[in-house]
């Protein structure tokens, strides 16, 4: 980053300044004083929900990754509230975003690199003129081709005031609240969708695990998953961004995954795309082997548990190169092995066989690395290995 600061953005400055005092100080004062009706709850909750649903769900893992495909009322109501939600259109998000992931870490280019500090991250790029923060357009040509996109991004801020102010005085002058669904539904509901999915590009490149890959800062936390619609798992997200899954793990907290399920249960989604169990194995072993084996050069150890490592990571490439192999020959039998029934079994036989071996292999891995961590805590040498 450059070492003077570019102008402030004063419109974004302002505008940021004036949601939060109204969100965290005129909210409570409000409710201390008058209090607020059960429809502003409910509202407040549900614009809240839709709001959240549509930047990760819509913004960013349909039109940003192309992870699945949506029917259009999907596309529709994606794109309204997401609108509501004022993350700009989704042409410019898309954009920017395709940047972040092309060059993320890199200050000069990320948009919101968290190597620029936590505040850079979770706000600060937006309230200056920063040259990162200019949407590339020439990335999301095929966003260009969608009528949903395109119709969004021409109305965008007119959408914007009739969804933000319009709707919510609407509903207060229907259920004689107007006060309180502006500020429950209008200025706290947006406060809190601005932060949480601000944490996505801040926390989620800060406080965490990297069990998928240590190229990058994103990484996975269960909490900010809490926060951020399940996209807390952000170094899955990082290595595997086609991927319509976050927390890929049935019990993992990824209410956007629940809700595109439920969407294709209903035939409003389909083509999801996940990532083969196989990949998401490899990845898991070779970043614990890049990490165990930079523990061992920098730790005097003895020669047979290198040795043992080194049959491990041999294994580990004999079954990457089998599974090649085997997904080498699903593709050349094609049509035939979706048809055949018994090439077919023998292909999805395979595949299961080699996960399983990643997985038996993870295990191994995890006993010498939790061996060579307690020595090394220890201050003394891995004992001989055997095998």
């Amino acid at each position: 980053m450059p070492s003077s600061k570019p102008p402030i953005v004063w419109s974004n400055a302002i505008f940021f300044a004036l949601i939060n005092v109204a969100a965290f100080i005129l909210v409570p004062l409000w409710g201390m004083m008058q209090g607020y009706s059960g429809w502003a709850w409910f509202f407040f909750v549900l614009f809240w929900v839709l709001n959240g649903m549509s930047i990760t769900v819509g913004y960013h893992r349909l039109w940003a990754h192309h992870s699945f495909k949506a029917r259009a009322p999907l596309r529709w109501i994606l794109a309204l509230f997401g609108a509501m939600a004022l993350q700009n259109s989704i042409l410019h998000w898309a954009a920017r975003h395709r940047v972040h992931h092309r060059y993320v870490d890199d200050v000069t280019r990320d948009p919101h690199s968290i190597k620029a500090g936590f505040w850079h991250a979770h706000m600060g790029w937006m309230l200056r003129k920063w040259p990162t923060t200019e949407a590339d357009f020439s990335r999301v040509k095929d966003l260009q081709k969608d009528p949903v996109v395109m119709w969004q991004h021409r109305h965008y801020w007119s959408l914007v005031w009739i969804m933000n102010l319009g709707v919510p005085l609407a509903l207060g002058l229907l259920f004689g609240d107007v006060v309180g669904m502006l500020l429950l539904a209008g200025a706290l509901r947006l406060a809190l969708s601005h932060h949480f999915t601000f944490f996505i590009n801040s926390l989620a490149h800060l406080w965490g695990r990297r069990p998928y890959s240590d190229e990058n800062t994103a990484v996975d936390n269960p909490a900010v998953a809490l926060l951020t619609w399940g996209e807390g798992y952000h170094n899955y997200h990082h290595a595997f961004q086609a991927d319509y899954r976050n927390g890929v793990a049935w019990w993992q907290y990824d209410p956007s995954k629940w809700f595109i399920n439920i969407c294709a249960w209903c035939g409003l989604a389909y083509d999801r795309h996940k990532t083969p169990a196989f990949k998401i194995h490899r990845a898991r072993l070779a970043t614990q082997f890049r990490r165990i084996q930079h523990l061992a050069e920098s730790t005097k150890v003895h020669e047979t548990w290198r040795g043992a490592l080194e049959r491990e990571y041999q294994r580990f490439r004999e079954t990457v190169n089998h599974w090649q192999e085997v997904q080498a020959k699903k593709v050349q039998t094609g049509r035939a092995a979706m048809s055949d029934r018994w090439l077919k079994t023998e292909l999805r036989t395979s595949f299961k066989e080699l996960e399983y071996r990643l997985k038996m292999q993870r295990r191994r891995l995890q006993v010498l690395a939790g061996e060579l961590n307690q020595r090394v805590r220890s201050g003394l040498s891995p004992p001989p290995v055997s095998g």
